[in-house]
């Protein structure tokens, strides 16, 4: 059974992951002027696309380059 593909708001929030920002605070803005969400609830959304495989059919590279930043981050507490 193929998978559902992922939703607009899913496809937008890693096409903001595969873009560069230039300083503190872009990212952050870029988030609420261009998906309308609170940074903390973007995160949340992305955390978990990250273990959606819808994500990393989509998107290899980004979700695989995030998985990696993730665990680098969890073993380093």
């Amino acid at each position: 059974m193929a998978q559902d593909p992922l939703n607009p708001r899913e496809q937008a929030i890693l096409a903001l992951e595969r873009r560069g920002f230039p300083g503190p605070g872009a990212k952050e803005r870029a988030i609420r002027e261009e998906l309308g969400l609170a940074p903390i609830r973007y995160y949340q959304l992305l955390n978990a696309l990250l273990d959606d495989q819808r994500a990393l059919a989509h998107d290899p590279v980004t979700v695989n380059r995030l998985r990696r930043v993730r665990e680098s981050r969890r073993s380093e507490r």
